[in-house]
């Protein structure tokens, strides 16, 4: 389980409107490596939520899948 902290901290690294990369998924549903989207939110259990320009609406899973932050919203 992850703690109150981390949830904070990974919601102070992909703050709302943060645009990421996806770098790794595992999910057979995974968007292709290289997709782009942008974060709507980190839940409760440190999911972070994406809107990958694709159309997919797969979560990133903490310590599973990997992605880069290219830009924060100001």
């Amino acid at each position: 389980m992850i703690s109150r902290e981390m949830i904070k901290t990974l919601r102070e690294i992909y703050p709302v409107g943060t645009r990421v990369k996806l770098i790794q998924m595992e999910d057979e549903q995974a968007p292709p490596r290289g997709t782009l989207g942008t974060v709507i939110g980190v839940d409760d259990i440190g999911s972070i939520i994406v809107e990958w320009d694709n159309g997919s609406s797969l979560n990133v899973i903490f310590k599973v899948d990997r992605v880069k932050v290219i830009s924060k919203k100001h």
